[in-house]
């Protein structure tokens, strides 16, 4: 079985608490023996995959198949020209460089539902949102790379995995639904 689930700002992408103030996947009633596919940090909200079946971790993480996966990020600030450059072409983060990636701004604010708490708000320093679509996923990958470029990112949330698009889903944060065949074949791109 493979689930499709909307993980909320302030979930941990596992099933175990290691704070008593941490939420988890086990506050969802998901289905018995279903692990989370990859991650998707505390504070990061979208489209995350769980299965009771290893082969699509396989399937979805191994770099060897250069998977795609799309977010959203609202940054602070302006996305210049030249920032997106940098992002398409790949950001030395020290302890690894980037893959280049898709990077663009995004000219209207997404439809997303509004995030419980909201971000902060700055009354002097406008707020962007960009389009990232990358094959890699690297520990707070996105985070540290719109930092590099001068933009922090102030909200992220996953929007794509394969074709599989979260708006397609209709779900609302927090539920989840075990994805049709279709949907499947959709996450792999065929």
């Amino acid at each position: 079985m493979l689930l499709a689930f909307y993980k909320p700002f302030d979930v941990l992408s596992q099933f175990t608490q290691e704070h008593p103030s941490h939420h988890t996947l086990a506050e969802f009633g998901f289905p018995p023996n279903v692990y989370a596919i990859g991650r998707l940090d505390r504070d990061s909200e979208g489209l995350l995959l769980l299965s009771d079946e290893a082969r699509w971790n396989d399937r979805l993480l191994n770099p060897r198949h250069a998977h795609p996966r799309t977010y959203h990020a609202q940054v602070d600030g302006t996305v210049s020209d030249e920032a997106l450059r940098k992002l398409r072409s790949g950001i030395d983060l020290k302890d690894f460089h980037s893959l280049p990636c898709q990077a663009r701004r995004l000219d209207t604010e997404p439809a997303h539902p509004p995030r419980d708490p909201p971000i902060r708000v700055r009354k002097n320093i406008p707020t962007s949102w960009i389009e990232l679509t990358l094959t890699e996923g690297k520990n707070r990958q996105v985070r540290r790379m719109t930092a590099a470029v001068g933009h922090p990112t102030l909200r992220l949330i996953r929007v794509t995995i394969g074709r599989l698009n979260l708006a397609d889903l209709a779900l609302s944060a927090g539920q989840w639904r075990e994805l049709t065949p279709e949907e499947q074949r959709q996450i792999l791109g065929s």
